[in-house]
C-alpha cells in the first residue's frame, strides 16, 4: 500500500492519537528527525521509526480525559470528576512558594508540580518529592515532568483501553471481548498507590502501642504499629519518618519504597502510582495487559480477535501487520526496502 494513501485512509482514532506530535521533532533523534510523520498503523514516525512518545508527550487536558477515562467505573472514581459529562481526572497539582530573603525587598521562590500524590499534608507530600530521583521528579517544566509525560503514554496508552483509538474499526465480537477485558482489570487489579508513613496506610491504620484499645485476633500485640518496617521491593528498613507507597489491591501489610514502587517487568517508575497486581507483582498497564492479552508487534495494540500471526520469535501480530511496513511484503519474503528495525519486545 502506498505511504500516503495509507496516511489518508487512516482511522479517526488513530488521528487523534498522533494529532498532538504531528510536526514535533523527536526527541531522541535530535536534529536528524525532520519532524513527525505519522505512519497508517504503526504508532511511529516514517522518517525516524521512533515512537509517537519520542516526539513530544501529550498535553494536559489529553492525559486528564485519558486517565479520566481509566478511573472511570472503578473504585477510584473519586478521582476523577464530571466536566460536561465527561469523566476527567482530577490531576493533584502543587505550588510551593517559598521566600528569597536578601538584603533587599523579599522575593519568592515559586515551584509547581505537575503532579502530586493526593491527600496528603504539603509537609508529607514535600518529603515524599524530595526521596524521587531529580530526574523523575515532575516539576513543571523540567526533565521530571517530561518523563511523567512519556510513561503516561508508554504506559497506559490509550488504545489499550478506548477502542476508538485503535488503527481501525474493530468487529462486534473484538469490542464486545474488549469491553469484557476493560471491566475484568477495572475491578480486579487497577490500583492507585496511596502514600503514608510505615504502619498508616489504608483508611483504618493499625493501632499504635500507646492505644489501651488494641486487640489481636491471636492473643499477641502484632496488630499493634512496629517498631520496623521492610520495602516489599527492596527488602530494606524503610525509615519510619519516611513516607512509603501502599498498594491496597497487594494489602496493607506490604509497603514500598517511592523509588521501589515501580513495575516488576519494566523497572519503571509506576506514573501517578497507577498500579496492576497480578499473581503477586505490580504492573504497569502496560506490561499488566501484555500478560493477559497479545499485543501486536506491528501496531502496539491488544490484539482481540483468534485469528493472528505468531512470529518464529513469539511476537503476535495482526495477520494484516506482519509484513515490510514500507511495501506491505509478508516478513517470512525478505524485500529490498531499506528497513528501520522493528521494535524489541517490551
Amino acid at each position: 500500500m502506498d505511504l500516503t494513501s495509507g496516511i489518508e485512509k487512516m482511522c479517526v482514532g488513530q488521528q487523534s492519537v498522533v494529532l498532538m506530535v504531528r510536526g514535533a521533532a523527536c526527541l531522541s533523534c535530535k536534529g536528524i528527525c525532520s519532524g513527525f510523520i505519522p505512519h497508517s498503523w504503526r504508532k511511529v514516525c516514517t522518517v525516524c521509526g521512533c515512537s509517537v512518545e519520542d516526539h513530544g508527550p501529550s498535553g494536559d487536558i489529553d492525559d486528564d480525559h485519558k486517565m479520566g477515562r481509566l478511573l472511570a467505573d472503578s473504585k477510584y472514581a473519586h478521582l476523577t470528576t464530571k466536566v460536561k459529562g465527561v469523566r476527567v481526572y482530577k490531576r493533584n497539582h502543587m505550588v510551593i512558594t517559598n521566600t528569597v530573603v536578601s538584603r533587599k525587598d523579599p522575593t519568592f521562590n515559586t515551584i509547581t508540580y505537575d503532579w502530586a500524590p493526593p491527600g496528603l499534608t504539603q509537609k508529607l507530600a514535600m518529603l515524599y518529592m524530595a526521596l524521587l530521583p531529580e530526574e523523575k521528579c515532575p516539576v513543571a517544566g523540567t526533565e521530571g515532568a517530561m518523563y511523567r509525560r512519556r510513561q503516561l503514554m508508554r504506559q497506559l496508552p490509550v488504545y489499550d483501553q478506548d477502542p476508538s483509538q485503535c488503527h481501525g474499526p474493530l468487529s462486534e465480537d473484538q469490542l464486545q471481548a474488549m469491553s469484557v477485558f476493560m471491566k475484568t482489570y477495572k475491578e480486579e487489579a487497577l490500583g492507585v498507590g496511596e502514600v503514608a508513613l510505615p504502619g498508616e496506610g489504608g483508611a483504618h491504620p493499625p493501632p499504635t502501642v500507646s492505644d489501651p484499645t488494641a486487640t489481636t485476633t491471636n492473643g499477641t500485640d502484632d496488630c499493634c504499629k512496629k517498631s520496623e518496617y521492610h520495602c516489599s521491593g527492596c527488602g530494606e528498613l524503610t525509615t519510619l519518618d519516611s513516607p512509603v507507597v501502599y498498594a491496597e489491591g497487594a494489602g496493607y501489610d506490604k509497603q514500598w519504597h517511592p523509588t521501589c514502587f515501580v513495575c516488576s517487568e519494566c523497572g519503571e517508575a509506576l506514573v501517578d502510582l497507577v498500579y496492576f497486581w497480578k499473581e503477586g507483582e505490580l504492573l504497569c498497564g502496560r506490561h499488566y495487559c501484555q500478560r493477559s492479552r497479545p499485543r501486536c508487534a506491528g501496531c502496539d495494540e491488544l490484539i482481540f480477535c483468534d485469528d493472528y500471526k505468531k512470529g518464529t520469535d513469539s511476537r503476535a501480530w495482526h495477520q494484516d501487520h506482519y509484513c515490510c511496513w514500507q511495501c506491505g511484503q509478508s516478513l517470512d519474503s525478505p524485500c529490498s526496502c531499506p528497513q528501520t528495525p522493528w521494535p524489541s519486545p517490551v
